[in-house]
């Protein structure tokens, strides 16, 4: 029996929980100094809340939080991330950031072909089917479609190949899950990016430069905001979203009337031209005076609409799912592993900072909801990176995941 069923006990819980990691996150107690040396406060408000769901204390599917803030707080927080940005400085991150992204989709690609084949060889069973709308590729090609583009994308596959309802609620449960698990590990791997940079031998000049441009703005027009202050970042921020909602409800319906050619790059999402239009609005703003509102602490504000996204999203994945259907899982897993492997070893042979690796693979596996989330991590400032990069997704995710899925036919 779930303990709590009203969205506003919900939110009241997870604000009090965000609260208590930045309570003890800032402590100067010598416990919580080594604890958060190891564990990074970004992923706790990321699993907290998973266990809140595992233990049956809530039911993500009965809320509409992660709605709320997946469509209206973040396209605040790109906005507001967005506003201060220095748009040559992001220019000169230069080429590797979209090699890193293409070699993400290229592991997805690759991956889930070669995860199937090798679950395939050591348990043959687990591919038998009874019934060709069971036949497990089906269901790994809306995977596919969610790993490189994202909801849209998985729809679109959904469409294409049909697989029964059963074997796609069991892919979704994959989906979300492996993805979710995969973001922990990313947001941990933030803690530690200077010692793995060291490692993979990367050049993190540009982005060290970025970063150095955005901390001297803010220092050189901090100021202690007044109340019209906080009104005009709240005007902007939630303006320019209510325009891109205003664009997205009409014009993705038109899109998949008149022209549905353009659903295959996911034109026809209102999702994908709220993010398109924040992120735009915010970049449009940076060129106008209204770019000093990060003196009055836009960035902050941005950053905590990611944070209560973050806590939303890690209301979505049950810990015990994995139990349900370990054969799916471990597909997902070696899934996953040949990803960022590929990842890795790319990173390694150009020379690419953890940044691009983190970024690029979460602009592929986790869409616009969560890519600013990692870039965030590393910097407030490199939230934008994440959301570019996502976009660029969103274009090939119905190519990608159809290569993918064909290939598994053909393995099957």
């Amino acid at each position: 029996m779930l303990l709590i069923t009203n969205d506003a006990i919900v939110f009241g819980l997870l604000m009090i929980t965000l609260a208590g990691i930045f309570a003890t996150a800032n402590s100067s107690h010598r416990f919580w100094k080594k604890f958060y040396s190891f564990i990074p406060s970004l992923l706790l408000c990321y699993f907290i809340p998973s266990i809140y769901s595992t233990l049956g204390w809530i039911d993500p599917s009965n809320s509409q939080l992660y709605y709320v803030a997946s469509r209206y707080l973040l396209p605040a927080s790109l906005v507001l991330l967005t506003l201060s940005i220095d748009l040559k400085a992001v220019r000169d991150l230069g080429w590797k950031a979209i090699a890193m992204f293409l070699t993400g989709t290229l592991g997805i690609i690759l991956g889930g072909p070669l995860a199937m084949f090798i679950v395939g060889i050591i348990d043959p069973s687990i591919l038998e089917a009874s019934g060709s709308e069971n036949e497990i590729w089906r269901g790994l090609a809306t995977v596919a479609g969610s790993w490189i583009g994202g909801g849209a994308n998985q729809t679109a596959m959904l469409e294409v190949y049909q697989p029964s309802s059963h074997l796609f609620s069991a892919m979704v449960t994959v989906d979300i899950i492996m993805a979710n698990l995969w973001l922990a590990f990313l947001l941990y791997g933030a803690s530690m990016a200077s010692k793995l940079d060291k490692w993979l031998g990367s050049d993190i000049s540009a982005i060290s430069h970025l970063r150095k441009q955005v901390q001297d703005y803010q220092d050189k027009i901090k100021r202690i905001p007044s109340l019209p202050d906080l009104m005009s970042l709240l005007a902007v921020a939630f303006g320019i979203t209510a325009i891109g909602h205003i664009i997205g409800d009409n014009l993705a319906p038109w899109i998949a009337e008149n022209i549905p050619k353009l659903g295959e790059f996911s034109l026809d999402s209102a999702f994908f031209w709220i993010v398109v239009t924040a992120t735009t609005g915010g970049l449009l703003v940076s060129f106008t005076k209204l770019r000093n509102l990060e003196g009055a602490g836009a960035s902050k504000v941005g950053s905590l609409f990611l944070y209560i996204l973050v806590m939303t999203i890690g209301l979505k994945m049950d810990l015990m799912a994995f139990f349900k259907a370990p054969s799916y899982f471990f597909i997902g897993l070696l899934w996953i592993l040949v990803h960022v492997t590929l990842l890795l070893l790319v990173a390694k042979l150009i020379k690419a900072p953890l940044f691009f690796v983190a970024v690029g693979s979460q602009a592929n596996v986790g869409g616009a909801a969560s890519a600013p989330i990692v870039a965030s991590a590393f910097h407030p400032a490199l939230a934008p990176v994440g959301v570019l990069l996502a976009v660029i997704g969103y274009a090939l995710g119905t190519y990608g995941a159809y290569a993918t899925a064909e290939i598994m036919r053909l393995i099957y």
